[in-house]
């Protein structure tokens, strides 16, 4: 018994099945399909042909083909002809599997039903579409190894075991079907576990070893070795979130600032931002990055321990004297030195210093495999001599954490603030309306990401060592 012509159209259309191919091989995937077409006899036509034939269901259907071709006839195709797809199931030689409207058109002379071989191949089938005709079937049916990470022009996958063993084939079609990526790499390791600097093992999986790499965030510009620092273009939304946060005119700490995706997009805002790493290479990179975006009015770079930074930061921004002169369009007034002219004329535009503040209004820790665990360094920021007599306004501390994943996050939210105010030793609650405990983004299954905001308790910030 025959399938249905439904069902034979389906087949029809799919790529051709190789599931022992472990080098790619594109011509494989080079096909031939029989089909009829609708010749159109008048070129100032095509649209009408093609509109009417489609609504009536007689067109061909296939997702990123072509349906007006070139008309097969050579001596037809030179004086511009054109013809349109047919479905499968419509014959060219069998009018009973035409339908009215096709009838009815040909009748009226506005088309003829002609046969046509349509080519297509290995650049007309997805990724989805060539993974599930090349992978073993017991891979094709799970989920699929769609989803990467995109920085510059390297795909970095993390591939579960069941893939590597195609990993090479995986690794060729991901970038085939993706014009940007010309390098696709694969994790060997996890994240902040080997490496202090959060970097990570990689293996090149096709394209060259090429990881330096330019990324465009919040209309700013960072160019870096994704070898050597940390990125995760993940994260786009969480910077943007964050920099909200802060209004211009303010300073921010930025404790572990990467190659700066917190702070110089903050410096575009106006914002003073001293933006500290460790990683010699993300120091170099950031410092990159601030003058390639203009920005070294309002952000500066530093390259040592987060927790020695944090008290020499607020030491330091004390006695430091800086300010930056800004245009400022009117409408100010002024008087008229001319007797005879208008008076209280409109200056139009002048120029205004705004000053660094003595004190930072947001601390931000983005760390989260160990970020919580540097919050002693906040006991006793504002104990020394130098901040006696000052009124110092609390600053936002925002450390970003893991926790585990679950349907109701209230219990991991309330074990952050414990946490937090252990290594604290002062009180951080959820009580508080000015603390917050923000579900990031899922990290692995059961693991997810965590930012935990609250108000420096003035208890922890000027109890004496």
């Amino acid at each position: 018994m025959m399938n249905p012509p439904e069902l034979q159209t389906e087949e029809m259309l799919r790529p051709p099945v190789n599931r022992s191919m472990r080098v790619l091989d594109r011509s494989f995937f080079n096909r031939r399909i029989p089909l009829s077409a609708a010749r159109i006899f008048n070129s100032q036509n095509i649209s009408a042909v093609r509109n009417t034939l489609t609504k009536s269901g007689d067109g061909l259907f296939l997702p990123r083909i072509t349906t007006i071709r070139k008309d097969p006839d050579p001596s037809l195709a030179a004086s511009g002809r054109k013809c349109y797809l047919l479905r499968p199931s419509l014959k060219h030689n069998d009018q009973g599997s035409w339908g009215p409207t096709v009838s009815e058109m040909v009748s009226q002379q506005n088309i003829g039903v002609i046969p046509y071989e349509l080519e297509i191949g290995y650049n007309d089938w997805t990724y989805q579409e060539i993974m599930e005709a090349i992978l073993p079937e017991e891979a094709a049916e799970g989920e699929l190894p769609t989803g990467f990470t995109n920085v510059g022009h390297v795909a970095h996958l993390n591939l579960r075991e069941q893939y590597l063993p195609h990993k090479h084939l995986i690794a060729q079609v991901l970038m085939d079907k993706n014009t940007s990526v010309r390098t696709v790499i694969n994790k060997v390791d996890n994240v902040g576990e080997e490496s202090e600097y959060r970097t990570f093992q990689y293996e090149v999986l096709a394209g060259p070893d090429d990881l330096m790499v330019e990324v465009s965030e919040e209309n700013c510009l960072f160019r870096f070795d994704y070898a050597k620092v940390y990125w995760n273009s993940r994260l786009n939304t969480e910077h943007h979130r964050m920099v909200n946060n802060f209004k211009p005119g303010e300073a921010v700490c930025d404790v572990m600032a990467g190659v700066g995706p917190f702070a110089v997009p903050a410096g575009k805002k106006g914002i003073f931002v001293w933006a500290n790493d460790l990683n010699p290479d993300s120091y170099k990179w950031l410092d990159d990055a601030i003058t390639r975006n203009k920005v070294a009015n309002y952000v500066r770079p530093f390259n040592e321990d987060g927790g020695k930074f944090i008290k020499r930061a607020a030491v330091e921004l004390l006695s430091t004297d800086h300010g930056v002169k800004k245009v400022v369009k009117g409408p100010s007034k002024r008087k008229t030195l001319n007797a005879d002219g208008p008076k209280g004329a409109d200056v139009g535009e002048q120029s205004v210093v705004i000053k660094q503040p003595k004190f930072f209004s947001h601390f931000v820790m983005n760390l989260p495999a160990s970020a919580i665990t540097f919050l002693p360094s906040f006991i006793g920021i504002y104990a020394g001599p130098e901040f006696a007599g000052q009124e110092i306004p609390m600053p936002m501390v925002h450390v970003y954490t893991f926790g585990l994943k679950g349907d109701d996050n209230t219990p991991e939210f309330e074990r952050i603030c414990r946490d937090a105010s252990e290594l604290i030793g002062a009180p951080v609650t959820l009580d508080d309306p000015e603390t917050e405990v923000f579900d990031v983004r899922d990290v692995a299954p059961k693991k997810r990401m965590f930012c935990c905001s609250f108000r420096l308790p003035r208890e922890a910030a000027f109890r004496k060592p």
